[in-house]
C-alpha cells in the first residue's frame, strides 16, 4: 500500500470512527488555578476520569450510523440544569484545566491519539466560580473569542453550549471542594 493510500485510509477512518473512540486518552492531570491558592493544585488520582471531557451534549453515543442518542451526563456541568442565570458576583474564581495522555504505557501502542505523546498535552480549559454562601458552583465553556476556546474545539465542542455558564455537578462539587479548602489551608 502506497503512502498516499494509507492517508486516504486514515482520513476515511476518521470520518467514519466515531469521536470518543480515537480522539481521547486517559484525564491523566486535573490543574486548578485561582488567586486564593498559593500554588496551582494538580490532580492525578485516577478518579478524575469521572470528568472526563468527551462526555455530555455534542456528544452522540451509538454505532456512528444508527441508534445515535446525544449524552445528556458528563463532565462537571449538570447539563440537565440548564444554562445558569445571574450568578452571584464576587464568587471565588478557578481556572482547571483538563491534561490527556496515558496511564498505562501499554496504550501508547494503541490507536488512542493521545496516546502517542509520551507528556500529557492539555485538552480543555473551564472557568469554574464558586458562591460559598449557596455551597454551589458554576462552570463556563469558554466561547468564540475567549483565551482557550481554540484549545477547547480541538479536543470537544460543545455547540450553542460554548460561551454560557453552568452548574457544577454535585460529584465535582463532592471531589473538588475539600482539595481546594485543604490547598487554600496549607
Amino acid at each position: 500500500m502506497t503512502i498516499r493510500s494509507t492517508a486516504v485510509l486514515s482520513l476515511l477512518a476518521s470520518f467514519t470512527i466515531p469521536a470518543p473512540l480515537w480522539a481521547k486518552g486517559d484525564m491523566v492531570l486535573v490543574e486548578i488555578k485561582g488567586a486564593s491558592l498559593k500554588s496551582p493544585i494538580q490532580i492525578t488520582d485516577p478518579r478524575i476520569e469521572e470528568f472526563n471531557i468527551w462526555v455530555g451534549p455534542g456528544i452522540s453515543v451509538g454505532d456512528g450510523i444508527s441508534s445515535q442518542k446525544e449524552e445528556t451526563k458528563g463532565f462537571i456541568i449538570d447539563w440537565q440544569a440548564g444554562v445558569a442565570g445571574q450568578r452571584p458576583i464576587g464568587l471565588q474564581h478557578y481556572e482547571v484545566s483538563f491534561y490527556a495522555g496515558c496511564r498505562t504505557p501499554e496504550r501508547w501502542n494503541s490507536n488512542v491519539r493521545d496516546c502517542l505523546a509520551e507528556k500529557p498535552r492539555l485538552a480543555y480549559v473551564v472557568s469554574y466560580d464558586y458562591d460559598p454562601s449557596s455551597k454551589r458552583g458554576f462552570v463556563y465553556l469558554p466561547g468564540k473569542g475567549d483565551q482557550f476556546y481554540y484549545v477547547n474545539i480541538g479536543s470537544i465542542g460543545h455547540g450553542s453550549r460554548d460561551g454560557h455558564w453552568f452548574f457544577a455537578t454535585t460529584s465535582w462539587e463532592d471531589f473538588v471542594r475539600p482539595l481546594i479548602a485543604n490547598a487554600q489551608n496549607h
